[in-house]
């Protein structure tokens, strides 16, 4: 299983957007995704992965988990970070 060694959390203090806070995490120490979105979406806050505009408009992941069970290890993960920040300020 997927082994999150490190999390980082940029808060975007004072920012009216729905977007909270930038992500990083580190994989077995040795792999880094950088730039995940934490986002206020209408049904609460979600993870965004980074991503890149596409040709055609649509934006497409650069990099994201394969399965469910990974995905929601990651969201999890960087979620309980993010609101452990929050609470820090």
């Amino acid at each position: 299983m997927l082994n999150i060694t490190d999390t980082r959390i940029r808060i975007l203090e004072g920012n009216n957007s729905k977007l909270k806070a930038v992500a990083s995490i580190t994989i077995d120490n040795c792999f880094a995704v950088h730039d995940i979105k934490i986002i206020e979406g209408n049904d609460g806050i979600f993870i965004a992965m980074p991503s890149r505009k596409a040709s055609d408009g649509m934006f497409k992941d650069i990099a994201h988990p394969i399965n469910h069970d990974a995905r929601e290890f990651v969201k999890s993960t960087i979620l309980d970070a993010y609101r452990k920040a929050i609470e820090e300020i």
